[in-house]
């Protein structure tokens, strides 16, 4: 272990790598069950067979990227297809079954082709370093803000639209969330009178995450190792315990219901290898190419946005604000691109809670393995990772993400030309929900204030193409 991840050299141990990647793997594994769900519009598009291969192609894909991030990139990054990407993807499908009229199995396995499309060219732009300059264009200034941006979106996920709760109240067609349902309301009154029988059900998911939060942030205050897992348990046995007293309910029902047999022939009929560019070419070149270069887009500064900004929290930069072996990160980022789309799954990418085991103390490509051998092992034992309640992953996130606000005393408050770039990013990538899009903002942002305050020479040439595909890709309609 010692020769193949320098343990040593980077600081750590056996014992930290590995509760570093049990500790990722339980703040992201919701995605396991929660991307078929969102693919198959919860199981209603495209039948059992499709959601089972995409669950499969979940947990295979992403644990391939994540062994790519281990052993060649040797950093502690975690993959998983990403969040607002498979909603988009989800949105494409839907689209190409409008425009085609095809079933919804067909348009899918004609979607996989860009999904793979935009993996083989993220390979070749990694193998040729041309992501890693890219990464190098963005200015110092705003690399530096891109953690605590991703800190306020970690917080807002957590109090946010992590943990929802369903009710008869609005026909259960959307969830009712922590604070904009809750500690929103102008009266406890009123949001018992909104959410009817799903309040109670608030009540305990804040309160187990507040105790999961407060549980964290002591234990690490006290230099616990593993804080932020031990949180989490207790977040969990809290909101087990008043499942069972509270609710009269078994919180490990469904455990005796599931199925433990991996569903390898759905995968085999529905997902993988199945790529139909023959339907795919059914709704036109021009489409085409505008999607790979739409998905380019977010996936690139996405995974740039959480490489740089985790990697910063960990001190992993080095004095000019890169970080070692970023292309090999970026390759297997890449990688898990196309096992995503050879399996049977929307874009495969570096994920934001990769943050929560850095915090824990990962450091190396053994949180990365420890992380994907779960997703792996979770073929056979998904319905257990589904019994982790989303209130103690909130837990986690919140902390990570107050954490990740250390970052800001690194920016210059005193140069204005640093700062505005900054704080429209800190606000720009909670509130849209996308890294790539945060980015993209404050990149336009320097490069218009560095034209017009006599500093355009400052903007390198790949930073002023890099504002004008973004501004491009905001305001172009097509």
């Amino acid at each position: 272990m010692e020769k193949l991840f320098k343990l040593k050299e980077n600081g750590t141990s056996v014992k930290t790598e590995i509760i570093a990647g049990l500790t990722t793997f339980m703040t992201m594994a919701y995605i396991i069950a929660l991307n078929p769900n969102l693919l198959t519009g919860f199981g209603k598009d495209g039948g059992s067979g499709l959601w089972n291969g995409i669950f499969l192609a979940t947990c295979i894909a992403s644990a391939i990227g994540m062994f790519v991030m281990a052993f060649v990139a040797n950093k502690p990054f975690a993959m998983a297809p990403g969040m607002g990407l498979n909603s988009f993807f989800a949105f494409v499908i839907a689209q190409i079954v409008s425009i085609t009229h095809l079933s919804y199995i067909e348009s899918f396995q004609a979607g996989l082709c860009i999904i793979l499309i935009e993996g083989v060219i993220f390979v070749i732009l990694s193998v040729l370093n041309i992501r890693d300059k890219i990464v190098n264009a963005i200015p110092l200034g705003v690399r530096l803000g891109i953690g605590p941006a991703i800190g306020l979106m970690l917080m807002n996920i957590g109090l946010g639209s992590n943990a929802g709760v369903y009710s008869s109240a609005n026909g259960f067609s959307s969830p009712f969330f922590v604070m904009r349902d809750f500690f929103g309301s102008l009266t406890a009154s009123f949001a018992k009178g909104n959410m009817a029988e799903g309040y109670p059900t608030m009540v305990l998911t804040v309160v187990t995450m507040f105790v999961g939060l407060f549980t964290i942030i002591i234990l690490s205050h006290k230099g616990v190792k593993g804080s932020v897992i031990l949180g989490m348990l207790v977040a969990s046995i809290i909101y087990w315990a008043g499942q069972g007293i509270f609710f009269h309910t078994n919180p490990f029902e469904s455990l005796t219901k599931a199925s433990w047999v991996p569903p390898f022939k759905d995968m085999a009929e529905n997902t993988l290898f199945k790529f139909n560019f023959e339907n795919l070419s059914k709704i036109g070149w021009f489409t085409i190419i505008t999607l790979v270069v739409t998905f380019c887009i977010i996936d690139m500064f996405d995974t740039i946005g959480t490489l740089v900004g985790t990697a910063a929290k960990a001190n992993m930069l080095d004095k000019d604000g890169n970080m070692p072996q970023m292309k090999e990160a970026l390759l297997a980022d890449a990688v898990g691109t196309v096992a995503g789309a050879c399996t049977g799954t929307s874009t495969v990418t570096t994920f934001v809670e990769s943050a929560s085991g850095v915090e824990a103390g990962g450091r190396t490509g053994l949180t990365a393995l420890t992380t994907g051998i779960l997703f792996f092992l979770c073929i056979f034992i998904a319905p257990i990772a589904a019994i982790i309640p989303a209130a103690a992953t909130s837990s986690a996130l919140i902390y990570v993400g107050i954490i990740m606000l250390s970052g800001l005393k690194k920016i210059d408050f005193d140069d204005i030309t640093q700062t505005a770039p900054v704080f429209i990013m800190l606000l720009a990538m909670p509130v849209s929900g996308s890294i790539g899009h945060g980015i993209g903002l404050a990149l336009i942002t320097y490069t218009f204030i560095k034209m017009f305050t006599g500093k355009a020479k400052e903007v390198s040439v790949l930073t002023y193409v890099l504002s004008a595909i973004f501004l491009v890709k905001f305001f172009l309609a097509v």
